[in-house]
């Protein structure tokens, strides 16, 4: 997944799964730059003590405040539907939602 990480400016949803299996979702304008910065220890609070991460899931959007709301709606849901999200892309999520 890494290999394809795009390193051009725009706006990002992520989610970093840590050494302790917990997942954490973020918003970055340079998904490379924020990656880098979490595994120096530069990155958010939560993922300080919980090297190393692996991103394993991002999505692009239009604008800032796409990316925002995406972040508050990834983190509100639950675990089993990251990982649906993670494994099979948005269409398995909002399958989960209808249901």
């Amino acid at each position: 997944m890494e290999s394809e990480i795009p390193s051009h400016k725009s706006h990002y949803v992520y989610i970093l799964q840590c050494a302790d299996g917990s997942l954490y979702t973020g918003y970055t304008t340079e998904i490379q730059r924020r990656l880098k910065q979490h595994r120096i220890g530069k990155g958010a609070k939560y993922t300080r003590g919980r090297c190393p991460i692996e991103l394993v899931y991002w999505e692009e959007g239009a604008d800032r405040s796409w990316g925002l709301k995406r972040e508050e709606q990834i983190k509100r849901l639950q675990r089993s539907a990251k990982e649906s999200l993670i494994l099979f892309g948005n269409a398995s999520v909002q399958a989960t939602l209808m249901k």
